[in-house]
């Protein structure tokens, strides 16, 4: 399988919520979501965000969006007005999360569409 960024099947969202922060990671097609969901755990986000979260993870599931919402609950040093951090209110969260490495079937990858990229001059499909 290979080894790809979060970011290859994935986009995500993040923010503060109080003391805490939020991740969403929404999968770019049904095939990435169902490897999502069983392989981007709670335990797999608090050793990658351990850095950055001192708290316990909890991950929410909205099927119908494709989305695994997390709640890193202690990631902003006290919130965002109380917080010395830089980044007070966790927009930078998602981001980081995007840059964990996974081990993807090759099935996931070829069902799921690799993002945009802003100023990309070739056609959708075509090679470089």
């Amino acid at each position: 399988m290979p080894l790809v960024p979060l970011h290859r099947i994935a986009q995500a969202r993040s923010g503060d919520k109080g003391e805490g922060s939020n991740a969403g990671v929404i999968a770019r097609s049904d095939a990435a979501y169902a490897f999502l969901k069983e392989h981007l755990t709670e335990e797999r986000v608090r050793v990658h965000m351990a850095g950055i979260n001192h708290g316990n993870v909890t991950r929410y599931d909205a099927d119908n969006m494709r989305v695994l919402n997390f709640l890193l609950q202690d990631s902003l040093g006290g919130g965002g007005s109380a917080s010395l951090k830089t980044d007070a209110q966790g927009k930078t969260h998602g981001l980081a999360l995007l840059r964990m490495e996974l081990d993807v079937p090759q099935v996931v990858l070829d069902a799921t569409p690799e993002a945009a990229h802003p100023g990309e001059t070739r056609a959708p499909g075509k090679g470089a």
